[in-house]
C-alpha cells in the first residue's frame, strides 16, 4: 500500500481531462461530462478516447490509453465493471496522474482486483460508484449528469460519499459553493484526501460533509486538526445509523452502548459539530459561511416579538443544551429603561410593550450586544416566502434594524425564522450584505447555534496548538495479557479477570474462591462476616438473574444453607451449567453503586462507560460514554454528565457530597486498559462497584470480561 499523502489537486483542477466511456452516437456518463465542460467553457484539454470514433462530441479522440498525452492529469472512466482495473492499469502505465471512476455494478472479483490495485498504484483514484465533482470556484465541472440551477458559487465545500445528497443539498440551500465532490466507494482516495487539500483552498471558509463511514479515525482526525488550523469550520451528517442496536449481547454495557455511540464521542474529541438530518446541515453552512470565523462560545441572547415564539426558543434550546445567556444588571437596566414595562432578562419580548419604536427597541438590543456574557444573538422572525406584502411590509422596517445590529458587532448575529418553510427573498437580500444569515425552523436554527459554539472551542484549541490526552496509549501491554487471552471467546475465568484488572489498577474487593462447603467455612473465619455469596460458573455471566448472589451471610450456618440454595437455583435455572464454585465476598455497607465498563468499537479503539448500577441498570439507563483514553478531567466530566455524578455531588442532601477522584482514576485506568486490550476482550463490565459516601473510595466487586474480537464498526 501507498503510504502518503495524496494531493488531489490533479483532480480537482485538471489541465487535461481524457475521458473513457464516451459514445459517438448516444448519450453515456462520459458524454456528460463532456458536455458539461464544453457548456462552463473549460479551457483546458478534452481527449475522449474511442476505439473507432475520430471525434467525440466534436472532440479529436484517442483511439488508445496509451497515445494519450504524458502530462494527462485525469481520466474519467465510465466503463462496464469487468474492464475497470485493466483499464486503470493501461492509464497508470502511460503516465496518467488520476482517475475519477463513475463505474458500479463490480463482482467481488472484480473489486478485489480494484481494491488490490488501488492500495498499491501511486496513481489517485477517485471512486468507483460516484458522480463525480464540481469545482465551481473555477467553473470546472467533473460530474456525468445536468447541474441544478441553484448552485452558486460561495466559500462552502460539500464531500458527500452519496451523490443524492450533494444533489439534495445544492438544490436546498441559499448557501453557495465552491466545490461540491461526491466520494463513492472510497477504493482508494478519501474524505480526509479533500480536506486537507480544502484546508489550503483560498476560495473555501467552510467544509460540510455527509458520511458514511470512517475507514481511518487517525487521518480523519488529523485533516480535523489541518482545517481548524486554517481558521476554517467543518460540519459533519453521519449517516446509517439506524442500525443502532446493541454492540453487546452478553454485557450490561454492551446493551447500553450503540454504534453510533462511538462516531459521537469521536466528533466531540475531534471538536467537530455534528447534525442529524439535512435541514440542520443547511442551516449550520448558512449560519458558518455567514460570518468570519469566531472564537464566541455559544450563551444566546434571544429577541422576538412574540413571547410564544422566544419562550419556544427557549424550550428547544434548553433540551438542545445551548446555554441562554443571563446579561448583567447594567443590561437589564439599559433593556428596562427603553422598554418600559420589560422584565429586562432574556429572553427580550419586543411585543410586550406597548407603542414601542425600531429606535427604543435599537437602545435595548445593543445593550444585548454589548454585553460580555452574550456570545451570540439570535432574533426570531417570521421570515416565510408566503407573508403578505403587508406582513412584510409591517416587518421590513425591524429587519433592517436587525441588520444595522449585525454590522457593527463581530458577534454572531443570527435571524432565525420559526418554520422550516422557504424564507422570503427579500428578507434574505436584506440582511445578506450585512453578514446576517436567515435560517429555516427554530430547531435547525438553535442547532446551527449550538454548532457555532463547537466551531468556537475548536478554532480556540487549535490557537492554542492539538490538545494533549491525559492518556496515551501504551505500547508495553504486558506479554502474559497478550498470550493469555490468544484465541478465547466469550466470558474470562474469574481469576485471570481479576489479575488483568489489577495489572492496571482497578481496585478489586478482597474475595476468595471455594469448591466444598468445609472449604467455605474456613475461608470465611479469614474473611470474616456478613458476607456476599456468589456462584462461580463460565456459563453464567449475571450470577444474579438466576439466583446465585446471597447477601447478609452472618454465620457458618447460613453459609452452608446459602450455598445449598445457589447450587440448587442453578441447576434449576441452567441443568447445563458447570459450577467450578462459589466466591465469597465481605459485605460492604453504606456505599453507592455504580458501573463501569468498555466495549470494544473498531476502527475508534474502545468505548468507555460509567452510571448508576446494580441489577436495574439496564432499566435505569443512566450512562455517560467516552472513547478511550480518558484524562482524569474527562473521567470526571463523564460522571459529572450522569444522574450518579448528581447523586454524588450531594444532590438534595441524599447522601454528603462524595469526592470523585477515585472513581475518575478507576475510568482513566479502564480506558487505558480498554484502548490497549480492545483487539483481545470485546466487553467489559464493573457492575456493581461500590462507592464510599464521602470519600469517594471505589471497590469493584463484580466483574465480567470478554475475550473476542468485534467486526469493524459501520
Amino acid at each position: 500500500m501507498i503510504d502518503l499523502e495524496r494531493d488531489v489537486t490533479p483532480l480537482v483542477r485538471p489541465r487535461t481531462v481524457a475521458v473513457l466511456g464516451a459514445s459517438a452516437n448516444r448519450r453515456t456518463q462520459g458524454n456528460g461530462v463532456i458536455q458539461n465542460l464544453q457548456k462552463s467553457g473549460f479551457r483546458g484539454r478534452i481527449i475522449p478516447i474511442h476505439p473507432t470514433a475520430e471525434a467525440v462530441d466534436g472532440l479529436p479522440a484517442a483511439p488508445a490509453i496509451e497515445l494519450l498525452p504524458e502530462d494527462t492529469d485525469l481520466a474519467v472512466v465510465a466503463i462496464p465493471a469487468p474492464g475497470v482495473t485493466a483499464s486503470l492499469s493501461e492509464l497508470h502505465r502511460a503516465g496518467v496522474r488520476s482517475a475519477m471512476v463513475f463505474t458500479n455494478g463490480f463482482s467481488l472479483a472484480e473489486e478485489d482486483a480494484f481494491r488490490h490495485f488501488a492500495l498499491k498504484s501511486p496513481m489517485m483514484i477517485h471512486g468507483p460508484n460516484c458522480m463525480g465533482l464540481i469545482n465551481i470556484s473555477d467553473q470546472l465541472p467533473l460530474y456525468p449528469s445536468t447541474i441544478t440551477e441553484k448552485v452558486r458559487k460561495g466559500k462552502v465545500a460539500l464531500i458527500a460519499q452519496s451523490g443524492s445528497a450533494a444533489i439534495s443539498l445544492m438544490n436546498s440551500t441559499s448557501v453557495g459553493f465552491s466545490k461540491v465532490v461526491t466520494m463513492g466507494s472510497e477504493f482508494q482516495l478519501t474524505a480526509p484526501d479533500y480536506m486537507r487539500w480544502f484546508a489550503r483552498d483560498d476560495e473555501t471558509s467552510v467544509i460540510g460533509i455527509v458520511l458514511e463511514q470512517i475507514k481511518d479515525p487517525n487521518d480523519f482526525a488529523r485533516a480535523v486538526e489541518t482545517i481548524h488550523a486554517a481558521g476554517k469550520a467543518v460540519i459533519v451528517l453521519k449517516v446509517g445509523t439506524s442500525d443502532v442496536g446493541a454492540l453487546a449481547v452478553q454485557a450490561h454495557t454492551g446493551a447500553l452502548i450503540s454504534r453510533n455511540d462511538a462516531y459521537e464521542c469521536y466528533f466531540a474529541r475531534c471538536g467537530v459539530p455534528t447534525v442529524s438530518d439535512y435541514d440542520e446541515m443547511i442551516a449550520t453552512l448558512e449560519c458558518f459561511a455567514s460570518r468570519p470565523a469566531t472564537s464566541a462560545g455559544s450563551r444566546l441572547g434571544i429577541v422576538g416579538i412574540s413571547g410564544g415564539e422566544t419562550a419556544l426558543a427557549c424550550d428547544l434550546a434548553a433540551q438542545l443544551n445551548i446555554p441562554i445567556a443571563a446579561w448583567s444588571e447594567d443590561t437589564a437596566a439599559r433593556i428596562k429603561a427603553a422598554q418600559p414595562g420589560s422584565t429586562g432578562r432574556n429572553p427580550l419580548d419586543l411585543g410586550a410593550t406597548v407603542h414601542h419604536t425600531v429606535e427604543q427597541d435599537a437602545e435595548a438590543i445593543d445593550a444585548i450586544i454589548e454585553d460580555e456574557g452574550v456570545d451570540t444573538v439570535v432574533f426570531v422572525q417570521d421570515a416565510q416566502a408566503s407573508l403578505t406584502p403587508t406582513m412584510l411590509g409591517n416587518y421590513l422596517p425591524r429587519i433592517q434594524a436587525y441588520g444595522r445590529h449585525g454590522q457593527k458587532t463581530m458577534k454572531p448575529v443570527v435571524l432565525v425564522s420559526p418554520t422550516a418553510e422557504n424564507t422570503h427573498h427579500r428578507i434574505f437580500e436584506e440582511l445578506s450584505p450585512y453578514g446576517v444569515p436567515v435560517l429555516r425552523g427554530l430547531r435547525n436554527g438553535l442547532v446551527a447555534l449550538r454548532n457555532l459554539g463547537i466551531r468556537g472551542r475548536a478554532l480556540r484549541g487549535a490557537k492554542h496548538g492539538p490538545a494533549t490526552r491525559g492518556v496515551r496509549r501504551r505500547k508495553r501491554t504486558a506479554t502474559w495479557i497478550a498470550s493469555e487471552l490468544a484465541g478465547r471467546s466469550g466470558p474470562l475465568p474469574a481469576e485471570l479477570s481479576a489479575r488483568i484488572l489489577t495489572e492496571y489498577g482497578i481496585p478489586l474487593v478482597r474475595s476468595a474462591l471455594v469448591r466444598t462447603k468445609k472449604e467455605a467455612i474456613e475461608k470465611a473465619s479469614g474473611i470474616g462476616y456478613p458476607l456476599v455469596v456468589k456462584v462461580v460458573s463460565p456459563d453464567v455471566p449475571h450470577r444474579s438473574d438466576i439466583g446465585g448472589v446471597e447477601l447478609g451471610i452472618e454465620n457458618p450456618k447460613m453459609l452452608r444453607q446459602s450455598l445449598e440454595r445457589i447450587s440448587r437455583r442453578v441447576r434449576e435455572a441452567r441443568p447445563d451449567a458447570r459450577i467450578d464454585g462459589f466466591e465469597l465476598q465481605p459485605a460492604l455497607t453504606g456505599r453507592i453503586e455504580a458501573m463501569a465498563g468498555f466495549i470494544s468499537a473498531p476502527p475508534f479503539g474502545a468505548l468507555v462507560l460509567v452510571g448508576s448500577g446494580g441489577t436495574l441498570v439496564e432499566l435505569e439507563d443512566d450512562r455517560a460514554v467516552g472513547l478511550s483514553p480518558l484524562s482524569l478531567t474527562d473521567a470526571k466530566s463523564m460522571v459529572r454528565r450522569t444522574r450518579l455524578g448528581a447523586l454524588l455531588g450531594g444532590y438534595r442532601n441524599l447522601i454528603a457530597k462524595t469526592d470523585l477522584a477515585a472513581l475518575a482514576k478507576l475510568l482513566s485506568n479502564l480506558s487505558r486498559l480498554a484502548l490497549d486490550l480492545h483487539e483481545h476482550l470485546a466487553e467489559c463490565d464493573l457492575n456493581p462497584l461500590l462507592i464510599r459516601e464521602g470519600s469517594g473510595e471505589v471497590t469493584v466487586v463484580d466483574a465480567l470480561l470478554i475475550a473476542g474480537m468485534r467486526s469493524t464498526s459501520s
